[in-house]
């Protein structure tokens, strides 16, 4: 599956003091020592082996500055839930142009984007997606994931960069709630998508699931299976938590029919029937 790996290659990881960079950031470095870090804030217990660069995104000079010499990024960084359009707009839009320009500039190889569930939130829970189909957003936050990929594809298309956009679920030790069993992905699984994305040969542009081995995944992720990726984590083992949980939470009637949740029934004005695919 991998390419011959130089371990001295410079690798940038952005939105590292995130949530989820937070969680995958020992994994990381473990596979990859010397990984540059950046966000606007500096994470906690930065590793000998880390190096911390902070950058603004929507401040190109910085996002040019971070990207130097590097040879692959980890594209975490970013408005991580839905928000107003300004904030959105700086973070997600220009800032992830900024990003995949500075890339291009600097002669990046690889570039890995953490798209979104939330790109194709109003497709229905009854059906099962792949990825080659129209994007349906469910917010703003959506709105942006969708641009993001759509921008990952021009500039491999267009510059020859090798894009891989995970299309990421949600990220922990457990599914926290019913719709989480369908879409849930482990710290671990999520980080060997990345390793796929840093070292398989075979990538010009993918767009793959970012979940586990979930028995309830509305997502056809043969793609990343044929790329090698083997998923060690299972929803189904966390089922009574996650049942537990959502009765905590009630039903949503709007949020409940998509894939998106409560994503889709924030700020809805329409009729059910008459959104989604």
């Amino acid at each position: 599956m991998a390419e011959a790996l130089d371990t001295n290659r410079r690798i940038v990881f952005t939105g590292a003091a995130g949530g989820v960079g937070t969680m995958i950031r020992p994994l990381l470095a473990k596979l990859y020592p010397g990984l540059v870090l950046s966000d606007k804030v500096e994470p906690k217990d930065l590793l000998p082996s880390e190096t911390f660069v902070a950058a603004d995104l929507a401040n190109p000079a910085e996002v040019a500055a971070l990207v130097k010499g590097a040879h692959s990024v980890i594209h975490l960084g970013g408005y991580s839930v839905e928000g107003p359009w300004d904030a959105i707009l700086q973070s997600n839009i220009i800032g992830c142009y900024n990003m995949f320009e500075a890339a291009r500039v600097a002669g990046v190889k690889r570039l890995i984007f953490a798209s979104s569930n939330h790109a194709v939130g109003f497709y229905p829970r009854r059906r099962k997606i792949g990825t080659d189909l129209t994007v349906r957003p469910d917010s703003r936050y959506g709105v942006s994931k969708a641009f993001g990929e759509a921008l990952g594809a021009m500039y491999s298309d267009k510059h020859g960069m090798s894009v891989t956009c995970l299309r990421i679920g949600n990220v922990g030790e457990r599914p926290l709630d019913v719709r989480r069993l369908s879409i849930w992905i482990s710290p671990e699984d999520l980080v060997q998508l990345m390793r796929i994305g840093l070292e398989h040969p075979d990538i010009r542009f993918d767009i793959v699931y970012g979940a586990s081995d979930n028995a309830a995944s509305w997502w056809d992720n043969s793609r990343a299976r044929q790329l090698g990726y083997r998923p060690t984590g299972k929803g189904e083992d966390h089922r009574v938590h996650a049942v537990a949980e959502q009765e905590k939470i009630g039903p949503d009637p709007v949020g409940d029919l998509f894939q998106g949740g409560a994503f889709c029934s924030l700020e809805f004005t329409n009729d059910v029937k008459k959104a989604g695919p």
